[in-house]
């Protein structure tokens, strides 16, 4: 079973187009995006390379960032594009 993850980002505008995507609470999180649609897809893909690295370095992630009981709510933000 795949876990849930609920990690703040931050999305920086870059001049050439798209953004920079890191995270406050994991530094080693750092890719980029040019279209909002493929944001989960980016961002999942930089957590498992984060979860590999800490896994090779044998650094513990925070389990705080893990959501065990998916079947509680979760308040969580998001960007969703939309045509005007």
């Amino acid at each position: 079973m795949s876990r849930i993850f609920k990690i703040p980002l931050v999305l920086e505008p870059q001049k050439e187009g798209g953004w920079t995507v890191t995270s406050p609470v994991l530094p080693e999180l750092i890719t980029e995006v040019d279209d909002l649609k493929h944001l989960n897809e980016v961002v999942r893909d930089a957590i498992n390379a984060v979860l590999e690295l800490y896994e090779d370095t044998g650094k513990a992630f925070s389990s705080a960032l893990i959501i065990d009981n998916i079947n509680s709510p979760v308040w969580f933000e998001s960007l969703i594009p939309a045509e005007p």
